[in-house]
């Protein structure tokens, strides 16, 4: 499990989400990701299959399951 809790009070966790494969599919992703309350950034990259996303407090995982289901991706779980 990847989770960091950063000197500003942020906190950043890092995914894994199947399916995502150019810019498209990580705008898709990181667009969903981002509705989420309390995040202030997500980076995608589809080369990887990794989610970076930087939240004020950690996020409850089936909200983030919920936001990837939205844009098209399985979640695969923690990087």
């Amino acid at each position: 499990m990847t989770t960091q809790t950063d000197t500003a009070g942020s906190v950043t966790a890092v995914y894994k989400v199947s399916g995502m494969s150019c810019g498209h599919c990580e705008g898709a992703v990181s667009g969903e990701l981002s509705d989420i309350d309390g995040v202030s950034s997500v980076k995608a990259v589809a080369s990887s299959g990794e989610v970076t996303v930087v939240s004020s407090a950690p996020l409850d995982e089936e909200a983030v399951r919920a936001a990837v289901d939205e844009a098209g991706f399985e979640l695969v779980g923690r990087a």
